[in-house]
């Protein structure tokens, strides 16, 4: 299917035979879904990403469920917990049917068990991330995580479980979340998507924390964006180079998601504090 995705864009002129190599390339060491490297990757937007999608699989698409009214009992029908992990968003309901929008057509895991949950035939449309992270916020969350859907993290570290494991504790918290196998890609996620975090490994390939952290810097566009170091030299000398580089914050490996959450939530609150200029 990933194949078949890249040649379509390919034939319709959105990326190149190279930018497809590079993105295959990447996804063997991150495991998502061609379509969010692509658009990590700045090179395909969520309009285009979804227009592909649904001319691949058949399938109509959606857009404008944060400006529609929905009633309660239908809202129901989907856990918010999963509409925000699994980005999905029910539509409509009838006669046994359940109208259900969806960012990924791939995952049966989530289709089979709301149709076992919900018991009911499940039809599937496509719509954007960006606009199903609205409607659940809008239609879902009252405070709370609400605030975090608007807010970006970029998390650059070479190991992809800690990765997998950091944006899955994110991911559950509301917050967006890109991730980068390198510090040249997470160089280029960070100018293409204007994360308000970057989380970045002191070790990563290509371009090392520190040399990111200047990077990042030395851009005006990127210049205020706060970064939090994660190393594995765990001691107060590698902690008082790191603040004084510029780092935000810094945690030691290994480390626990809920103390990289915490840290996470610490920093926004103190941006929140301070403004965004400091």
């Amino acid at each position: 299917m990933k194949i078949l995705l890249g040649q379509m864009l390919i034939e319709s002129g959105i990326i190149t035979v190279k930018t497809l190599e590079r993105a295959l390339a990447r996804q063997k060491g991150c495991g998502k879904k061609l379509g969010m490297v692509l658009e990590e990757m700045g090179v395909i937007n969520p309009d285009e990403l979804v227009e592909a999608l649904a001319q691949q699989f058949g399938m109509e698409t959606v857009k404008g469920l944060a400006a529609r009214s929905f009633p309660k009992h239908l809202l129901e029908l989907i856990p918010g917990e999963i509409a925000i992990s699994k980005l999905v968003f029910p539509i409509e309901r009838q006669e046994g049917v359940l109208a259900l929008a969806v960012s990924d057509p791939l995952d049966s895991e989530t289709l089979e068990f709301l149709e076992k949950n919900c018991e009911m035939k499940i039809v599937q449309l496509l719509a954007a991330p960006e606009e199903i992270l609205s409607a659940v916020k809008q239609h879902y969350l009252r405070g709370g995580t609400a605030g975090n859907l608007t807010l970006k993290i970029l998390v650059v570290d070479d190991s992809a479980g800690m990765s997998c494991d950091i944006e899955g504790a994110l991911k559950r918290e509301g917050y967006q979340v890109f991730t980068a196998n390198d510090g040249v890609e997470g160089l280029k996620i960070a100018f293409s998507q204007r994360p308000d975090l970057i989380l970045c490994d002191a070790g990563v390939p290509r371009m090392d924390g520190y040399a990111l952290m200047r990077a990042i810097k030395a851009n005006p566009a990127s210049a205020g964006t706060p970064m939090i170091l994660l190393t594995s030299k765990a001691s107060p000398e590698e902690e008082h180079r790191a603040l004084k580089a510029g780092f935000h914050d810094f945690i030691a490996k290994p480390m626990m998601t809920i103390r990289v959450v915490s840290r996470v939530r610490r920093a926004f609150e103190i941006m929140q504090q301070v403004g965004p200029a400091a």
